[in-house]
């Protein structure tokens, strides 16, 4: 999502011991954490091989690797990050708005990628693994490990395995740190994908949108509505996290009124243990998209409260905290 299509981690290998990085730093060292690549003007294309930026583009750059980071979340503090989706292309369910990666163009379905252009589970618990060790030396430490990338994780045709192997290597090396997940939760019909989620530590799962005119709208989604409703009931202690945005133009806004009282009253249904709301801070796919106010933001955050569901509102800023009123 994040897919994942979700957006909050970027591109920031590691690179020098006892330095803190930030979503900006230069390039790797190890071989499964690629370079910085440049920033690039327009969205640019993408094929079966990959996207190609044009030399200037505001979007991020995918990932040609396994692992990357550090970076720092503004909810989920230092994060190794680990994308299980086919180096520098961009697969997800979703196609949304306001991805910092740009769009999904046409590879939203993973039968349509050879299964060796996956990493194997082997192969992402060899890269995590590295990277740990070299952490370890360098007497760093993570905050968590974090399933995300440049597309939805649990679109890996071989997920279950992907995270038994990691769940091995993170009590192996890093036995105090969460493993956690970004999901747009379109596969959680699947029941080997809701199993397999409800194994990991710490599950942030996106809902932007009450209603299914407003997931297509905001999120480009062409999953039904209620079924995403239906995985969320069924995973139990999860964090919803939902992206809110307005257009100049009037084609996209889950702010209004409106829109606003039937997400609460979906997030309802759902129950989850807390929410986490926030908007862009980034380039996003849909230029004309901008950014909510801290105080819209808050009195968002205020109706979740009221319907008796934590909730917390971040505001701008890569490495900020949450937005007070």
């Amino acid at each position: 999502m994040n897919p994942a299509s979700d957006a909050y981690l970027s591109e920031d290998p590691l690179r020098k011991p006892n330095r803190e990085r930030s979503a900006d730093s230069p390039s790797s060292k190890l071989r499964d954490m690629p370079p910085l690549r440049t920033l690039a003007p327009g969205r640019g294309t993408q094929t079966a091989a990959g996207r190609k930026s044009s030399p200037a583009s505001p979007l991020l750059p995918l990932h040609g690797g396994i692992v990357y980071g550090p970076v720092r979340s503004r909810r989920l503090g230092r994060s190794l990050g680990i994308n299980l989706t086919p180096a520098n292309i961009k697969l997800c369910s979703f196609n949304c708005t306001y991805c910092q990666y740009g769009w999904s163009g046409t590879l939203r379905h993973p039968e349509l990628i050879e299964l060796e252009r996956w990493p194997g589970p082997a192969a992402v618990a060899r890269a995590v693994s590295r990277a740990l060790k070299v952490l370890a030396g360098r007497g760093e430490s993570i905050d968590r490990l974090t399933l995300a990338g440049h597309g939805e994780p649990t679109l890996h045709p071989r997920f279950p395995e992907v995270v038994r192997e990691l769940i091995a290597v993170r009590n192996a090396h890093a036995s105090r740190v969460p493993l956690a997940i970004l999901s747009n939760a379109s596969t959680l019909d699947r029941s080997e994908i809701l199993e397999t989620i409800r194994r990991l530590d710490e599950r942030y799962m996106k809902l932007d949108a009450g209603d299914a005119a407003m997931l297509r709208s905001v999120n480009g989604a062409q999953v039904p509505f209620e079924q995403i409703m239906a995985g969320l009931q069924a995973l139990p202690d999860l964090t919803v996290q939902a992206m809110f945005v307005r257009d100049r133009t009037g084609r996209v806004d889950n702010t209004t009124e409106m829109a606003v009282i039937r997400w609460v009253t979906a997030l309802q249904r759902i129950k989850p243990r807390e929410v986490h709301i926030y908007t862009i801070d980034r380039a996003p796919a849909w230029p004309y998209l901008q950014p909510v106010s801290a105080a819209r933001l808050q009195e968002i955050a205020q109706r979740v409260r009221q319907a008796g569901i934590p909730c917390t509102a971040f505001g701008q800023g890569r490495t900020g905290g949450p937005a007070r009123s």
